[in-house]
């Protein structure tokens, strides 16, 4: 991973255009071609960025990063550069899903009709491009709806959710997709978050979706 502190300005063109003016940002550069522009201020999201896989070119005080299959071009032309260190992460340690949590998925693609709703199965795992959604449903009206699941809904899993939902989104034909977080536990702070969010909860329990006890399903509706 390089991580960059320089003074720069960004252009992004594509979908449409971006211009960040001349300002001291950390840039970070991933092994898999990821592409983040940070700002001191913000949070945790970045101001611009351009996800995996891309092409990035040093051109002299410019770092061109370019999709093959996109026009998409995020330009970086660096007026001073006060650090640039490169550090090996190594093998990826990515979080992988529990088991409670992939039998749940399971479960759940085959009875979406579990989560309080009549919603009928799209895809598991659908693919985004800042991680997989674990379902992707209809409902009755055929609006999109995304379930994230997790044995205990926290926070972080409602904040998951959302970034999963402000990038769904970005698709017209998804604008009004609708959040869905399922879960074994739900924390009472999440489900509040989730709630202010428009964000519904629901409780589940794998027990009661194998059929090896009866029915007691807990529903929180935003």
């Amino acid at each position: 991973m390089r991580l960059l502190v320089a003074r720069c300005e960004v252009r992004y063109s594509g979908r449409l255009s971006a211009v960040l003016p001349e300002a001291v940002r950390l840039l970070i550069l991933k092994a898999d071609g990821s592409v983040l522009v940070h700002d001191d201020a913000g949070g945790y999201k970045p101001l611009n960025w351009m996800t995996a896989p891309t092409v990035v070119r040093e051109e002299g005080d410019r770092l061109v990063v370019t999709k093959s299959k996109t026009e998409d071009v995020l330009e970086i032309r660096l007026a001073e550069v006060l650090s640039d260190v490169v550090h090996d992460m190594g093998e990826s340690a990515a979080l992988q899903k529990d088991g409670v949590e992939r039998d749940l998925q399971e479960a759940l693609a085959d009875a979406p009709s579990a989560l309080g709703e009549e919603l009928a199965l799209v895809r598991r795992e659908w693919q985004t491009e800042i991680g997989p959604v674990d379902l992707m449903c209809k409902d009755p009206d055929g609006a999109w709806v995304a379930v994230e699941i997790k044995r205990i809904g926290t926070i972080e899993a409602v904040e998951q959710l959302t970034r999963y939902l402000d990038f769904i989104r970005q698709d017209p034909a998804k604008s009004e997709c609708r959040g869905i977080l399922a879960a074994q536990v739900l924390k009472p702070q999440a489900v509040a978050l989730a709630e202010s969010r428009g964000l519904r909860c629901a409780e589940v329990d794998l027990a009661v979706l194998r059929g090896e006890r009866e029915p007691d399903l807990t529903l929180f509706a935003a």
